[in-house]
């Protein structure tokens, strides 16, 4: 899928130096298309050697500030470098760039800024249980009438959005625990961004141990509450109104891709 758009795949990684190559090698070889940015979120080990090693473009924070603050990164990176479409991808094996494509279509539709690649929408048999599965559950009822579509996963970090709302990311992106998922899906429907999800199948890591256990699941359970709890009451700056739904810039952005789409089909 080339329709002319300018799609960026960022990757936060901490210390990810050994399944990063492979991810990368298998994001290459299947969509040719795209960039990729790996963001070394304060490694330790040789993230950054191998990631440009492997042919990716590098940002490095020099100390560890999670997923959000390497996501904030990433998005001022696709702002000022142009970037159409910009793709969240972890960088540990668990998103299958297979459904990258089915991602841009949703996008392409016009009808989404924000698209989540949901684990729980059909496809896979990804699962979990207790604590943890409640709140997943909880929050999805509730942000599925925040943004007013249904949402079966709604801490996914496989999205992908368009440029009005790398704009606004590249401006505000919350960096702590869950605001790279909750927080920010909460702030963009709040400022009018439009949010779908397709669904996707997720696979097992290829490094590193998932953090699962009934005491860690609770702690979850009531962190993931005390984030919604935020998100809805947290102000959004003023000055973000300048580039939501309705603004001069939204409909440049949005006109700019359109036309972009059109001389790609008119080629073909």
């Amino acid at each position: 899928m080339n329709d002319g758009r300018r799609v960026l795949i960022i990757l936060p990684a901490w210390n990810e130096e050994d399944g990063l190559p492979s991810v990368l090698r298998e994001i290459q070889a299947q969509l040719p298309y795209v960039d990729t940015l790996v963001v070394d979120d304060g490694s330790t080990d040789n993230t950054a050697a191998v990631a440009r090693a492997a042919g990716s473009a590098v940002a490095q924070l020099p100390f560890n500030l999670g997923v959000g603050g390497a996501m904030r990164l990433g998005y001022r990176y696709a702002q000022q470098h142009g970037y159409d479409v910009a793709i969240q991808v972890d960088a540990d094996g668990q998103h299958d760039p297979a459904y990258v494509p089915a991602l841009l279509e949703r996008l392409a539709t016009g009808d989404a800024d924000l698209v989540i690649g949901a684990r729980f929408a059909g496809d896979g048999d990804y699962q979990v249980r207790g604590p943890r599965k409640w709140a997943m559950s909880l929050l999805s009822v509730v942000l599925s009438r925040i943004t007013r579509t249904k949402l079966t996963d709604t801490t996914s970090g496989f999205r992908a959005c368009n440029r009005p709302l790398i704009e606004f990311f590249a401006r505000w992106y919350p960096v702590e625990y869950l605001g790279d998922t909750i927080e920010s899906m909460v702030g963009a429907a709040r400022s009018g961004f439009t949010v779908r999800q397709v669904p996707v199948a997720m696979r097992a890591r290829t490094t590193g141990r998932p953090s699962a256990s009934p005491l860690k699941a609770m702690v979850y359970l009531t962190r993931a509450g005390l984030v919604l709890l935020l998100a809805m009451i947290r102000r959004m700056p003023k000055e973000l109104k300048a580039f939501a739904p309705g603004s001069p810039s939204y409909d440049a952005s949005r006109r700019r891709t359109a036309e972009q789409l059109g001389r790609e089909l008119t080629k073909a």
